[in-house]
């Protein structure tokens, strides 16, 4: 179902596409011809050759293009990228980033590993972390392997990225301090492009939480127009692959807070084995234009996945989450939460498909797409969408678009608040059940502050 505030007459008017099929062509050979210059490990090489081939008979998808229909990046192409340049950070920098709970810190500026802005010491004997260029050994068995790899921007980033991080977590160790991994951009005069790779392996038995950050120095979040001279502006294209073994644990929060004239798109790929456990929280409260592609295949029987996610669109933001659950084997149990929250001119898109082959029986799986809008011009688009071919299964999905309720506010006022105190509560309250499942007290009081700080005029 696609649900909206907005009226017949716009709808008529909103151009199919504003760049044409030829003009992406064109962006993206330019983009490809940026990987030139780069330096990488030889070993990477190979796999950026992959993704280079990946690309040959691709285009960047326009909004005719199904699964992009609501998400227009004309902006996006009209930009002239250049790869990041390797940038310093002061200390003083890094502290709206950085959490006291968080003693392990992995930080990457710029796309390039910083050494002395991470923290390792504590992690303890049995848990791996190293920069791809000299992980081989660790990576050259997991590396770009997920399904879903030859989607373009996925591709893109396999034929771009020159280092990463791998982190494996050892057979049957268990980490209870979550790792934190920094991805921060240092915006310049000039428009760049960064494609940060992630690999992440939790090996049989293992427990381990993972948060994973994306956002720049010195931003305010705060959308703004996009501004011709490009100054300021930057594109993440990001891609983590996770591989859980057998009897493995991962909870894993995702959090977008790029700058307000930043583009994010980025792919979350999951593989599962018999009895782990996946956890996904995902949170996206910044950027002009953001979309996440989490894709979880459950290749093991008795897997257990959570999905939950939380995306906050403001002025004339477009916040887009479309996800994937396949399930392969039977006796599998599968939850998501998504929600958004929409104010002034901006839209969110949330699309969540969830694939149940015939091998699937007795699947349980539950989806539920719940949105909040704030502004009789903020628009939502939600497509809950089971596709079930197993007869023996347990599954339902549902959508709900509501705004804040009035006579809650009332009460609120009756006890003492002004109203915008009232509606301040309100919003948190339906922020919270996202935001209470990040593993960091500090990172979550900072997450419901943006919430706050972003709604309000």
């Amino acid at each position: 179902m696609s649900l909206q505030v907005t009226n017949l007459e716009a709808e008529l008017k909103e151009p199919m596409s504003l760049v044409s099929e030829g003009d992406r062509h064109t962006y993206l050979a330019k983009l490809i011809k940026l990987r030139s210059g780069a330096k990488r490990a030889d070993w990477l090489q190979s796999i950026n050759d992959r993704g280079l081939n990946l690309l040959s008979d691709q285009a960047l998808p326009g909004t005719r293009d199904e699964d992009w229909r609501f998400t227009d990046l004309s902006a996006l192409y009209r930009t002239n990228f250049q790869l990041a340049q390797p940038a310093t950070v002061t200390a003083t920098a890094l502290e709206a980033w950085t959490a006291s709970d968080l003693s392990i810190r992995i930080v990457f500026v710029n796309g390039f590993f910083s050494p002395e802005h991470s923290t390792l010491d504590a992690l303890p004997s049995g848990i791996t972390v190293q920069a791809l260029n000299g992980a081989v050994e660790i990576a050259q068995d997991y590396l770009a392997k997920q399904q879903g790899m030859n989607e373009v921007f996925t591709a893109l980033n396999t034929a771009s990225f020159t280092d990463g991080v791998a982190i494996r977590v050892g057979k049957n160790q268990v980490l209870e301090t979550p790792i934190h991994l920094l991805f921060l951009t240092v915006p310049s005069a000039e428009p760049t492009m960064i494609a940060p790779r992630t690999l992440v392996i939790a090996e049989s038995g293992s427990s381990a939480t993972l948060i994973e950050e994306y956002g720049a120095i010195a931003s305010s979040f705060r959308a703004v127009t996009h501004q011709e001279s490009g100054e300021g502006t930057y594109w993440t294209n990001a891609v983590t692959e996770v591989s859980v073994a057998e009897n493995a644990q991962l909870r894993h929060t995702r959090t977008q807070r790029e700058s307000a004239t930043a583009f994010h798109i980025g792919k979350t790929a999951v593989t599962q084995a018999r009895d782990s456990r996946y956890a996904l929280t995902a949170l996206s409260v910044g950027a002009q234009i953001s979309r996440h592609n989490p894709e979880i295949v459950l290749t093991g029987i008795q897997t257990e996945t959570h999905l939950n996610g939380l995306n906050l669109a403001v002025d004339t933001q477009l916040s887009d989450t479309h996800s994937l659950i396949h399930f392969a084997q039977p006796h599998c149990i599968a939850k998501q939460l998504h929600k958004c929250i929409v104010n002034d001119r901006a839209r969110a898109v949330f699309n969540g498909r969830i694939e149940v082959p015939q091998a699937a029986q007795q699947t349980n799986a539950a989806q539920l797409s719940r949105n909040l809008l704030l502004s009789p011009k903020a628009r939502v688009d939600t497509k809950p969408q089971l596709e079930i071919v197993a007869n023996d299964v347990k599954c339902a999905h549902g959508a709900t678009v509501s705004q804040l309720d009035d006579e809650e506010i009332f009460y609120l006022q009756s006890r003492g608040l002004d109203r915008k105190n009232a509606c301040d509560i309100l919003v948190k309250g339906f922020a919270a059940e996202i935001t209470e499942k990040v593993p960091s007290v500090e990172l979550r009081s900072r997450l419901l502050q943006s919430v706050l700080s972003l709604i309000r005029d």
